[in-house]
């Protein structure tokens, strides 16, 4: 699924995988159990749906104080192929479960009512347009432009929600050498401030991911992904820096591909570890004018 995550320290060690023919084709440009977005849409008339699950180890509220172990289940994604260069998307998810392990004094602690060891919540939901600049050819990589905005779903009574609207931009590029993949996202991020809604932190967003094909329908995957705040001083409650290392591989038969992996924090703010598994299918569903 595609949400917003960031860097302290950079572990590019993630060796990763996608197979140079399967990724010639649009709906291979999608990449669970990856976040960096690759810039080839899915293709016109096809939708892509994904689901699947995640559970954090050490996952924190700064907003809320809560700390403990998260699962998302289940994570939906949906992307329509609006033309051959476009398309729109829909992420998010039914279920969100903490297992709190810790309270802590924070600046929206006292609106929280659950009184329990357990909170859950519905997931935010991220609307997409993803929009590709230019084809990828002999010695230039493909580039395109993908806006997102983040809606308020989650409440902040449960702990889970921060009540404000988020809006991001970024640049996607990728290219395909033998059987490598590569992808780069740099942008930016505008989050508001969950405990002043005159305020926002502007932070920077980007995402490096690597793919390996292993065999004609398995591929190994990793990346580095996520966020850094640009304020002077200490980024508000919500909108700290935040990153991970995502590990794993990808199995692709016909239409249908499955997926898992290990992904790791690299701030303070982030989950130290957690897994993730889903499923992904694409089909031609209408067709474009």
């Amino acid at each position: 699924m595609r949400s917003f995550v960031g860097i302290h320290r950079l572990g590019l060690a993630a060796l990763a995988a996608t197979a140079a023919l399967g990724l010639a084709t649009p709906a291979a440009a999608q990449q669970r159990p990856l976040v960096t977005e690759d810039p080839e849409p899915i293709g016109a008339g096809r939708i892509l749906i994904e689901a699947g699950l995640d559970v954090s180890h050490d996952q924190q509220y700064p907003v809320s104080g809560l700390r403990g172990n998260l699962l998302r289940a289940p994570t939906i994604g949906l992307s329509f192929g609006i033309s051959s260069i476009a398309e729109f998307q829909l992420d998010g998810g039914g279920f969100n479960r903490l297992s709190i392990h810790e309270r802590n004094a924070a600046p929206l602690s006292n609106m929280v009512t659950v009184t329990s060891n357990i909170t859950h919540d519905v997931e935010d939901v991220v609307v997409g347009t993803k929009i590709r600049l230019r084809a990828e050819g002999p010695g230039h990589p493909a580039l395109a432009v993908r806006f997102a905005t983040r809606l308020p779903n989650a409440q902040n009574e449960t702990g889970l929600g921060l009540d404000t609207t988020d809006f991001s931009m970024a640049l996607l590029g990728a290219k395909t050498v033998q059987s490598l993949r590569v992808v780069g996202n740099i942008g930016f991020a505008i989050l508001g401030d969950a405990t002043d809604g005159n305020r926002q932190n502007d932070v920077l967003i980007y995402g490096a991911s690597l793919a390996r094909a292993v065999t004609d329908h398995a591929e190994v995957v990793g990346e580095v992904n996520g966020r850094v705040s640009t304020r002077a001083g200490d980024a508000f409650p919500g909108t700290e820096s935040r990153g991970v290392l995502n590990m794993g591989a990808r199995y692709t038969r016909g239409l249908v591909r499955v997926d898992a992996a290990l992904f790791f924090g690299l701030t303070p703010t982030s989950p130290t570890v957690g897994f993730a598994t889903g499923v992904t299918y694409v089909f031609h569903a209408f067709n474009v004018p």
